[in-house]
């Protein structure tokens, strides 16, 4: 028997953040109602609730934040959805407008008409969540492969970003990967990379704690932004020919622009970080670029086939998932919770639905890090 009520973390403006009883959601024809198990708060909900967002308008009401999500099919609404009750799945953040160019090759986070749960639809930062029918037909709830527990499997989707970034980077086996930013991201990037078969992983960070948590997930080396050699050191570490490809996952333009000219002959840099409006010109040497053959890049969130090819790795083990979801909290603690997402000690903090079942409200509030 379903509740009348839920218990959701709302967003009502810029540093209101509210946690309250709410109508459990209304489904219409092909709608699914997902009991969440487990939903990360990233630092795109975290710009969210510092300053809002152009798909929030203001007075538009209060928004469920939250689409890294995982849960349990709670109900189906008619036939034909191809789920059951009972059903485990993970869902796609994007849903596109299914027409464009962009979605017809399945890149639905590269739609300019897109709609995002926890964004212009109702998140997963709630102990129900409705999916509406066009997102079930397009593909957005993916079944979770059995015996992947929540807390990991809820790493999916920022994962699959670091995953569409090395692919369009083209990461082979063997290759030299540099990853600038000790971020959530930048670790991720570590872990991936080293999934993938990157031969050698340089990180390089601000944080030492930050720094020595990437050699303990598989970075070869580290070193420190600030440093007075920094380039004259990842050209030493990189054999003086520098690296196959470097990876940007921080929103700074001049180490973005000194990143590049790590890069080897054919090397391949991608500009994973957005930059803050006004602040987005990176400067290019021209020349390094020209005569190397560098390919620069970018890219943003991920496919829907990225996302269930992660999914597939999180269930082989190929990705060290565990020490990745660092924090877990019930959603009456998620003011707590967004605090601690931003502290250099976490990697993944997520929130956690109580009464899902013994995996999901183990340790509930406590840190993992």
């Amino acid at each position: 028997m379903l509740p009348e009520r839920m218990r959701a973390v709302r967003f009502y403006g810029p540093g209101d953040l509210r946690a309250e009883d709410v109508p459990l959601p209304t489904l219409a024809p092909g709608d699914l109602l997902v009991r969440v198990g487990a939903a990360g708060i990233c630092a795109t909900d975290r710009k969210i609730l510092a300053r809002g967002h152009f798909k929030i308008a203001p007075g538009s009401g209060p928004r469920i934040l939250g689409h890294e999500v995982v849960g349990q099919v709670a109900a189906v609404a008619g036939d034909g959805t191809g789920f059951q009750v009972g059903q485990r799945v993970a869902i796609g953040p994007n849903i596109g407008c299914s027409r464009c160019p962009h979605c017809l090759v399945g890149d639905v986070q590269l739609c300019p008409d897109y709609e995002a749960f926890g964004i212009s639809l109702d998140g997963g930062m709630a102990e129900y969540m409705r999916v509406p029918a066009r997102a079930v037909r397009a593909g957005n709830v993916i079944p979770l492969p059995p015996g992947l527990g929540y807390a990991e499997a809820a790493l999916f989707e920022p994962l699959a970003c670091c995953y569409n970034s090395l692919a369009a980077c083209r990461l082979e086996p063997g290759e030299t990967l540099v990853v600038v930013g000790a971020g959530s991201m930048g670790l991720m990037h570590v872990v991936m990379g080293r999934a993938l078969g990157a031969g050698r992983i340089l990180l390089v960070g601000r944080t030492r704690e930050r720094l020595e948590r990437g050699l303990a997930l598989g970075a070869d080396g580290v070193l420190q932004d600030g440093a007075a050699h920094l380039d004259a050191q990842v050209q030493e570490w990189t054999g003086g020919r520098g690296a196959d490809v470097v990876v940007v996952t921080v929103p700074a333009a001049d180490l973005a622009s000194r990143a590049v000219a790590w890069a080897a002959r054919k090397g391949r840099v991608n500009l994973f970080a957005g930059f803050p409006a006004g602040q987005d010109a990176v400067a290019v040497p021209g020349n390094h670029v020209h005569y190397g053959q560098v390919t620069v890049t970018g890219t943003t969130g991920a496919s829907l086939v990225q996302l269930r090819r992660v999914l597939d790795l999180l269930a082989a083990g190929r990705l060290d998932a565990a020490r990745l979801a660092t924090g877990r909290f019930s959603l009456d603690e998620a003011e707590r919770a967004f605090a601690e997402a931003g502290r250099a000690r976490h990697i993944r903090v997520q929130l956690v639905p109580g009464g899902m079942d013994s995996e999901a409200t183990e340790d509930r509030g406590r840190d993992q890090g």
